[in-house]
């Protein structure tokens, strides 16, 4: 039996750097990884709580350079005048 196979979004392959192009699926009590942009390959036991985690855009550390460049925006109303 051949279970689906499921992108994993925000995800970037360790290999090649290609950001969703991994995709995921699980089969009898392992779960596999694959990269669809190169030969990226990754099995694991579900029960395998050290399985490194992929990194994605929700779980990387910013960069303290980029936080402090932001800047709030400030909207104006066009009805007041100053």
């Amino acid at each position: 039996m051949s279970s689906v196979k499921r992108f994993i979004a925000g995800v970037t392959c360790p290999r090649c750097a290609a950001m969703d192009r991994i995709r995921a699926w699980e089969q009898n009590s392992i779960r596999y990884r694959e990269c669809v942009s190169c030969d990226f390959f990754e099995q694991l036991p579900i029960d395998d709580e050290t399985a490194p985690e992929l990194t994605t855009r929700v779980n990387q550390v910013r960069d303290e350079q980029k936080v402090q460049d932001i800047q709030p925006v400030r909207i104006l109303d066009p009805g007041k005048k100053s």
